[in-house]
């Protein structure tokens, strides 16, 4: 019984759903505070999951061993629930869910937003030994991450850009939740996406002031993939959140509109 928001309905414009995935540590609430409201608005029937773990939905194991065929398996309990195929759009972490969703599965479209790149996590969790480097050893002998990135100031530097309000970061920041530490290893080398096996069209975009993965990430992604990438200035990582992301979710109707969907 995963936790699902779910707001409007398919119209004649629109007749695809679209199926949002959350990205580490968040949940399904990240998409309610502005997206999912947008794209209902627009005529979309628009989805957003909880992870098993993660805000309203459960887990039968311990979150910490959840791996990322798990929450693979996630999308696609909730992508066979709806009467078509959806469109599927991964934030960061869940960029990479949709990545792995999509080398099995058919889908109309896909957008991946600040998504880990196919190459893994590895850049990304260098620069963050590098930068907290006794944050890093705590993590490895406690196996928790939340301390280390829920704090506003660590939010701050690694989702939101000097744009976002400190009320905002602050209020994001206490909604934010532990992360299995078994998919951060998958992330890592154990299971890595094969864009080979990938049919789908994705739009891929990135934000300029992003704290958790480079340019040159998001541009490698989109190559592995066939695209260019799209970048946002003065927006962080948390495209969704940011002040700025109404440029964002029009950027996606657009696309989406110039495929049929």
């Amino acid at each position: 019984m995963l936790e699902v928001i779910d707001k409007g309905c398919v119209t004649e414009s629109h007749p695809v759903p679209m199926l949002f995935v959350h990205g580490a540590w968040h949940a399904a609430w990240c998409w309610d505070e502005h997206f999912l409201s947008f794209f209902a608005d627009e005529g979309y029937r628009a989805l957003a999951v909880s992870l098993r773990g993660h805000g309203g939905s459960p887990t039968h194991k311990p979150l910490r061993i959840c791996s990322l065929a798990d929450y693979v398996d996630d999308v696609r309990l909730i992508a066979d629930s709806l009467p078509t195929r959806p469109v599927v759009i991964g934030h960061s972490m869940g960029g990479f869910i949709v990545q792995k969703y999509l080398e099995s599965h058919d889908a109309p479209a896909g957008v991946l937003m600040a998504s880990m790149p196919p190459q893994g996590n590895l850049g990304s969790g260098l620069r963050w030994i590098r930068r907290h480097p006794w944050h890093f050893t705590k993590m490895s002998l406690t196996g928790k991450a939340l301390p280390y990135i829920s704090a506003p100031h660590l939010a701050r530097d690694r989702f939101f850009s000097a744009e976002t309000p400190e009320a905002r970061v602050s209020d994001y920041a206490m909604r934010l939740q532990e992360e299995s530490t078994r998919v951060g290893i998958d992330c890592l080398v154990l299971n890595l996406p094969r864009p080979k096996r990938v049919a789908t069209p994705l739009l891929v975009l990135g934000a300029h002031d992003d704290g958790a993965h480079t340019r040159k990430e998001i541009r490698a992604t989109a190559r592995a993939y066939h695209t260019e990438a799209e970048f946002f200035p003065n927006m962080g990582h948390d495209m969704m959140l940011e002040p700025g992301w109404i440029a964002v979710a029009e950027r996606m109707h657009t696309w989406l509109g110039s495929h049929g969907l």
